[in-house]
């Protein structure tokens, strides 16, 4: 059975709306490529000298919303890495509309 069509709806406009202002451990990055198992390695802004991340897919965005290589995601890094995962943070929002996005002062 597959998801209520109000899920993937409510998943996708949420990715349309930028959020105000993010948190100190929030920063937009750039999908490198994907791992598999909902894990993708992704490149912050600071260009080639800062090393890639291992981020994985929040919950809600699984099997609902799909990132292509070289699309700007929303990550929040982990403040303690737990041992169960290798994972260094999560995707908590996809760019969608990327002028409503670039229009944003932490951008």
């Amino acid at each position: 059975m597959g998801r209520p069509k109000r899920n993937v709806r409510a998943a996708g406009e949420e990715t349309l709306t930028p959020p105000p202002s993010l948190t100190p451990t929030q920063s937009i990055v750039r999908v490198i490529k994907p791992e598999g198992n909902n894990l993708y390695t992704c490149a912050l802004p600071g260009g080639q000298d800062a090393p890639p991340l291992l981020l994985e897919l929040a919950q809600r965005f699984r099997n609902t919303i799909w990132i292509k290589r070289g699309g700007f995601v929303l990550a929040e890094r982990y403040v303690e890495k737990g041992e169960e995962t290798r994972a260094e943070g999560e995707i908590v929002n996809v760019v969608g509309d990327e002028r409503a996005w670039r229009k944003q002062h932490y951008w």
